[in-house]
């Protein structure tokens, strides 16, 4: 059965993907029509990432109660309903208003399958669990291009609107199939344990900031990508929607490789690799050398965050104990929404009373402080992950 489920748990790793980078494609097109500024996609991010931050907090115990793959289910159709409803906003507020369900159905989805994966599969199913997710944030806006091409941003919504509601299906028909959470793993016993007996913990600081810093630079990268290639490197919206799908396009194919290289590499250094290759990306949309390098720099990018946020999640069990990894799989997804609510609207500021020039600089700020705090973080963990290790 376990066989059966793990293409299902694909499945919605895609749907999780399929809207993130919608709203970064579409919104040099949307905020015009809807009578909004520049900077306020990060208004509705930010409203999107508060309803994570609260889910996420909420999944052990939903978990607990509905089981991973019912948690998983619900928020899906949740989603769905959000989207369907973004495509049917004509005014900026009622897109704020649907982002409140879409924000609450991504949070506890996350941090459910995140830790079930990390709990019963090996590195590499993990690196394609978010390969999986990369897809879906790389077709999506290829699906708002084309709705684009044909003039209206609302049918792109409808359209991933659908893909979930068609989902949700597939899902309810997989429930038989979960392990439920209360069964104990290698003699882990799930329990809620609060946070602050959490950040006591050697490391979790360190993770936290690690979290919040990786969701803030790949949030930021990919929402502000179209704009940053329209603003600043002249190019035409419809053009830039489909060049912001290059950085998820790197994710994609950077973590089907990571899954290979997880079998040689461990999690630590795939975690160095990546943030190597973030840097080399950022130097590369740096150069005023042409639309060539900026390609090649928004791919880079993507393939340096392929490997991060999957190794981390992966190595939750061993750094800080198996019985605690769901409470501490959603105290991370709950820090890292905060770095996804926080930072590109700040951002958006920026771009708008300074200079969108300013988005590669900011990815390098963001990517210093998240390596700093990820060495630290492998530090202070070492004796258990050593212990852990057979």
């Amino acid at each position: 059965m376990v066989s059966l489920l793990l293409p299902v748990i694909y499945l919605a790793f895609i749907s999780l993907g399929l809207p993130d980078s919608v709203l970064g494609a579409a919104w040099p097109s949307m905020y015009g029509e809807l009578g909004a500024a520049l900077s306020w996609a990060g208004v509705v991010s930010m409203i999107v990432s508060l309803g994570t931050i609260v889910s996420a907090l909420c999944s052990e115990r939903l978990t607990l109660r509905l089981g991973p793959g019912g948690v998983t289910a619900v928020s899906v159709l949740l989603t769905a309903v959000a989207l369907l409803g973004f495509s049917l906003s004509g005014q900026f507020w009622q897109l704020c208003l649907w982002a409140v369900p879409y924000g609450l159905g991504a949070g506890s989805v996350d941090a459910a399958l995140n830790n079930y994966v990390a709990l019963h599969y090996e590195s590499r199913h993990m690196s394609w669990l978010h390969c999986m997710w990369g897809l879906g944030a790389s077709a999506g806006p290829v699906i708002m291009g084309r709705a684009l091409a044909g003039g209206s941003w609302q049918g792109g919504y409808r359209t991933i609107a659908l893909l979930q509601f068609a989902l949700t299906a597939v899902l309810l028909l997989s429930l038989p199939l979960w392990k439920r959470p209360q069964a104990n793993v290698e003699g882990a016993e799930f329990k809620p344990h609060p946070i602050p007996e959490l950040l006591r913990r050697p490391g979790v600081p360190q993770v936290l900031v690690c979290f919040f810093c990786y969701c803030a630079l790949e949030s930021t990268a990919g929402m502000w990508a179209a704009s940053y290639c329209t603003l600043v490197r002249g190019i035409d919206a419809g053009t830039a929607a489909r060049w912001a799908s290059l950085f998820y396009v790197g994710i994609t194919v950077g973590r089907g490789v990571s899954g290979f290289l997880t079998m040689k590499v461990n999690d630590q250094n795939m975690i160095r690799l990546g943030q190597a290759l973030i840097a080399a990306g950022t130097v590369l949309i740096l150069l005023p050398t042409g639309q060539g390098t900026l390609f090649a720099g928004l791919i880079t990018v993507g393939l340096g965050c392929a490997p991060i946020y999957p190794s981390i999640i992966h190595e939750t069990p061993l750094n800080f104990g198996r019985e605690v990894s769901m409470s501490m799989t959603g105290l991370q997804m709950a820090t890292a929404y905060v770095g996804t609510c926080l930072v590109p609207p700040l951002f958006g500021l920026l771009a708008q009373y300074v200079t969108p020039a300013l988005y590669p600089w900011a990815l390098a700020v963001i990517l210093v402080l998240m390596f700093v705090m990820a060495e630290s973080l492998h530090r202070k963990t070492a004796l258990r992950r050593r212990a852990m290790q057979p």
